[in-house]
Order: C-alpha cells, then sequence, then structure tokens
C-alpha cells in the first residue's frame, strides 16, 4: 500500500476515531511497509509516541522500530531515551513542553520515542525539512484530540483508524467510520466567481453571504447560533454562505426548506464540520449542500476489532462490512 501511496503524496496523516483504535499500531504497519519497499520515511507526530506504557491510562503502547537513514522528529528531553543511534541534522525552532524539536536521521537501528510541534503551521515546515533531508514520504502521527492534523495545509492525505473501542456494536462501528470518511471528502467548491470572493476574504474570519455576485459580511465568527440569524438574511439571492469557523447544528437552525436546499455552505475544509451521523444524514436528504475549499484525500482504513474493554469482534466480518460501506478505499486490518 505505501508504494502506491508514495507515488501521490508526500505527507500521509495518522487519524485516529478514538484512543485504543489502533493508530501507533497502524503507524507501525506504515513504517514496516517502508522498510520492506525500501522507502525512506519521515516520521513525526502532533503528540508523543512511542513510550511503552501509555501516560493517561497506564495501558502497554506499541513501541516504535526505526531502521537506518529513518528521518525522525525528537524533542530534546526524549533523545537520550533513544534505544536507537540518532544523528542530530538540525535543531529546530520548534518548541514543545519537552524542549526543541530535533530533526535526525537514524544512524542504528532502534527504538524512538517521537513528537513534534502542536501548532500546524510548524508541522508544515518540519515536513518541508524532512523531506529536504531526504525522506521520500513523512508519516505524520496524528494526536487524538487534533483533527486538524488531517486538514489539507498539513497533510496531503489520511490513514484513518478505527475500531471496537468506537461501541459494541459492529454496525455503529461502521456507522460512525463511514460517517466520517463521507464528511471528510466533501467535494471541493468549483472555480468561479463565489471561489473567487471567498478566497479573498477568507482569512477575515466573518461569515459571508454571496447575494448576486457580491460578498456580504456578517458581523459572526462562529457558527455557533447563527443558524436564525442567517435564516433571516438568506433569500432567493444568496446563492453561497461561507462558514470559517466550526460547522455545528446551530450554524443551520431555524435554515428551513428551500433557503437550507438552495443553499451551498462553503467551509475551509472537513475539520470544521461537527454533525451526529444521524442528524447530517437527515440534513443531507433534505438537501443541505455542504463544500469545501480544500478537501481531504482519504487513503485508506485501518480496523482494530479488539476494545481494551475486553469485547472483540470477528476480524473478516468487520473488515467485509467496512469495506461494503465505503467500497472505494482499502481497508486494513492492521493488527491481523
Amino acid at each position: 500500500m505505501l508504494r502506491e501511496l508514495s507515488t501521490k503524496y508526500k505527507r500521509i496523516a495518522i487519524v485516529g476515531m478514538a484512543k485504543n483504535a489502533g493508530k501507533t499500531t497502524t503507524l507501525n504497519y506504515l513504517i514496516q511497509e517502508g522498510m520492506d519497499e525500501e522507502i525512506r520515511l519521515g516520521v513525526t507526530s502532533t503528540g508523543r509516541d512511542g513510550e511503552r506504557t501509555d501516560l493517561v491510562t497506564g495501558t502497554d503502547k506499541p513501541s516504535i522500530y526505526l531502521e537506518e537513514d529513518t528521518v525522525v522528529s525528537v524533542p530534546v528531553q526524549l533523545y537520550d531515551l533513544a534505544d536507537a543511534g540518532l544523528e542530530i541534522l538540525e535543531e529546530t525552532e520548534f518548541g514543545t513542553s519537552l524542549g526543541p524539536i530535533l530533526i535526525c536521521r537514524v544512524a542504528d537501528s532502534g527504538y524512538v520515542q517521537i513528537a513534534g510541534p502542536v501548532i500546524n503551521t510548524q508541522h508544515e515546515s518540519l515536513c518541508r525539512k524532512m523531506i529536504d533531508y531526504g525522506a521520500q514520504v513523512v508519516i505524520i502521527d496524528g494526536a487524538i484530540d487534533r483533527k486538524t492534523i488531517a486538514a489539507p495545509e498539513t497533510s496531503d492525505a489520511i490513514v484513518l483508524s478505527t475500531g471496537a473501542v468506537l461501541s459494541r456494536r459492529m454496525n455503529s462501528v461502521v456507522e460512525e467510520t463511514a460517517h466520517t470518511v463521507e464528511v471528510c471528502r466533501l467535494p471541493a467548491l468549483e472555480e468561479g466567481e463565489a471561489r473567487k470572493i471567498i478566497e479573498s476574504r477568507k482569512d477575515e474570519d466573518r461569515i459571508l453571504l454571496i447575494r448576486n455576485g457580491q460578498c456580504e459580511e456578517l458581523d459572526l465568527v462562529s457558527g455557533l447560533g447563527a443558524g436564525r440569524i442567517l435564516a433571516s438574511r438568506i433569500d432567493e439571492s444568496v446563492s453561497h454562505v461561507f462558514m470559517p469557523g466550526a460547522f455545528i447544528p446551530g450554524s443551520i437552525e431555524g435554515i428551513e426548506g428551500r433557503k437550507l436546499k438552495e443553499t451551498v455552505f462553503v467551509l475551509r475544509d472537513a475539520t470544521r464540520v461537527f454533525f451526529e451521523p444521524n442528524l447530517w444524514r437527515k440534513l443531507r436528504k433534505r438537501g443541505l449542500d455542504v463544500k469545501v475549499l480544500e478537501p481531504i484525500n482519504v487513503a485508506a482504513v485501518t480496523v482494530n476489532p479488539t476494545s481494551p474493554l475486553g469485547y472483540r469482534f470477528d476480524q473478516r466480518s468487520l473488515v467485509e462490512a467496512m469495506q461494503k460501506a465505503i467500497p472505494d478505499i482499502p481497508v486494513i486490518d492492521v493488527m491481523e
């Protein structure tokens, strides 16, 4: 899989749908594929990973083993904890609670604890540096509480990790995962007058109405409670509404019927969507049209059939059900 992905993407982020969904196991799976395919990897994280014991739950975690010539980001305070031999290539200006981030080359294979900056713009810069140091593909281990690592300015594609930990009902796991994939793959706003207007003013962090080819700025920065105000301002002359922040049910509350159906809601990217699957499905059937300035590429979905709560699904049944729900994306059981 990684060989094929490396022909399309330079930065691949692993996004976990929940803790213990198999995110670190997915990371190790991709690292092993990189070794097998002789792809020189860069490995970084939006949090901390590679420690043998989870610092929150106290449970065992998979360690991260890196081969020679891998490019890796390591904070100063974790450098001496590495079992691998690390050659420092650069001490960056990116600070963390564990000290500045070092970009290192693995000189002798071994286990490494990894971490990276928490600011997306810094992560983007770090990835560029790692590629400059010879990484053919940079794999970003996304922190569970930071879905923005999936944003297109930070990663070129995502691998979504899901599993039994989401629910005791396999159907619920499949449904929630399929919903997340659907949202991630919202279509891009087509080129044209509306896109040009929004692109020129998207950094002003205000809700924008595109009315008869003109832009009207509202004194609203959040979608919270915006629906009733928008319902009073939207008429047949409004074609698009740009929402700069989170897109939540309150963003469209009170917008009924024809107004909802004939207005295109535009977001920066799909990481701004926060809707429960059933409500999202109902609104889409009613005609809710949502597009994004930058779409997210979902490269694959990995599944973990085992929950730390002691229950598990049949591996083959889970993979088959997930593949049926999202037939055009590879589904991989990384625990097998």
